[in-house]
């Protein structure tokens, strides 16, 4: 039973373990730089959660014309539906704690796979 749940909950963070493989498609990838207005929502409070500076991220590029040096533009999160999956994306892929932490700090750079899955899109965040 414990081995039936850490496969799922393996399967659930998009990883690949004994034999465990997902047929998931990689819709679109893209790099960005989260810099200070990254951080920051259109009412001026304080992002603290590493999807809602990724969403910030994106309405800045898309809605607002808000780039920094390295962003990347991609056409999933043009949608501002899409971006509001931003958080229930994030949950389902991966990023690690180091990563988050660094993307709520901002002043750094990451790359984003989306992907769709048969339990729902959802989007793997590497920070570099």
């Amino acid at each position: 039973m414990k081995r039936l749940a850490l496969a799922a909950a393996v399967m659930t963070c998009g990883l690949l373990t004994a034999g465990i493989a997902r047929a998931d498609q990689l819709i679109e990838q893209y790099d960005a730089y989260i810099g200070e207005d990254d951080l920051y929502n259109s009412s001026g409070a304080r992002l603290t959660q590493p999807w809602q500076v990724i969403r910030q991220d994106r309405a800045n590029y898309h809605r607002f014309n808000i780039r920094q040096r390295g962003d990347q533009g991609d056409g999933f999160f043009a949608s501002a539906r899409n971006r509001d999956l931003a958080e229930r994306m994030i949950s389902r892929g991966t990023i690690t704690r180091q990563a988050a932490r660094a993307l709520v700090r901002g002043n750094c750079s990451i790359h984003v796979e989306i992907y769709r899955g048969s339990g729902g899109d959802y989007i793997d965040v590497t920070v570099y």
